[in-house]
């Protein structure tokens, strides 16, 4: 007769915790952490597409691991990752949007094509790919990881279908985060599912956002999107002068008439974009054109008590 030494107390707290499912909203470094396996996967990614891509979290949620795969059954390919340092399997799926999408920026795709809808078996040439991807999102989980639990994602195997895509009872608890890809005006989901019995022993470290990480930005992400922000056309509109009308006189005007200014040469110009004003100008000339000279910004409190003031 062997007795066993488990402490009773401890048993109990953990079978609870892994039946009852965890509270989310106690664990806000889990989310910070899947923000940063979005930024992480966007720059792992970027290296071998042709386009732009985006990846976004859309959600985290608790969920038993049958009722997270069975939506996907026919629809997405499944990674299966070996993490050692918690001696357990986690799993990263692609549902078929997203490996479509993928496909296409890889193979430098312009997006003018409609996206394929074609209900098939993925392609030896499309199962390839998807691994190379499947790799660099397990480095990007490593990275994201790394603020509470140092581990490799080791790739095992790839599965099509959900039902062999085991890593656990389909009545146990996991958590699974879903994240949007963005490409070619079209995009896919990924998701990824971590038994709940992984994380409960990360539990304290999981619920306590370290100082800064949850600001953490990527300076090389932030460069591309400040560099494409500011690619964004503008039309710029100087307005000499404003005269109001009624719509009677606005209605008796003909062919000929006459409308009187009171600007000069020597009055300033206001310069809007987007119907919003920017800068007051002097106006001058310039090889036979007429040209603006930025002298000052337009206050934009003081316009806003203006057009109060006038209504």
């Amino acid at each position: 007769m062997t007795m066993d030494t488990t402490s009773p107390g401890t048993d109990i707290r953990d079978r609870l915790l892994d039946a009852a499912g965890i509270a989310l909203d106690r664990l806000p470094m889990l989310h910070v952490i899947f923000d940063r396996v979005a930024t992480f996967s966007a720059d792992q990614l970027r290296h071998f597409a042709a386009s732009p891509i985006y990846f976004s979290l859309s959600d985290v949620a608790s969920q038993r691991f049958g009722d997270v795969l069975d939506p996907y059954e026919s629809n997405a390919i499944a990674g299966i990752f070996h993490a050692p340092e918690w001696d357990s399997h986690v799993l990263v799926g692609f549902d078929r949007d997203f490996v479509f999408t993928m496909m296409e920026v890889m193979l430098g795709s312009d997006g003018s094509e409609p996206p394929s809808d074609e209900e098939r078996n993925f392609s030896n040439i499309e199962m390839r790919a998807v691994q190379l991807v499947f790799d660099q999102i397990g480095k990007a989980m490593q990275a994201s990881f790394a603020l509470v639990s140092n581990t490799p994602f080791e790739l095992e195997r790839l599965e099509g279908r959900m039902d062999f895509a085991v890593i656990g009872r389909r009545n146990n608890q996991a958590v699974v985060a879903k994240f949007l890809l963005q490409a070619l005006n079209r995009g896919g989901e990924m998701f990824i599912v971590i038994p709940q019995t992984v994380l409960n022993p990360m539990r304290q470290s999981l619920a306590r956002v370290r100082v800064g990480e949850a600001s953490t930005r990527d300076s090389r992400w932030t460069k591309q999107m400040i560099g494409e922000v500011q690619k964004t056309s503008v039309t710029l509109r100087a307005i000499l002068e404003e005269r109001p009308l009624s719509l009677g006189e606005i209605a008796d005007l003909e062919v000929g008439d006459v409308i009187e200014l009171q600007a000069t040469p020597r009055s300033r110009v206001k310069l809007e974009g987007n119907n919003q004003g920017l800068f007051w100008c002097d106006i001058g000339q310039a090889e036979g054109s007429v040209v603006l000279r930025v002298d000052s910004p337009v206050d934009q409190e003081q316009e806003f008590i203006d057009d109060v003031l006038a209504h």
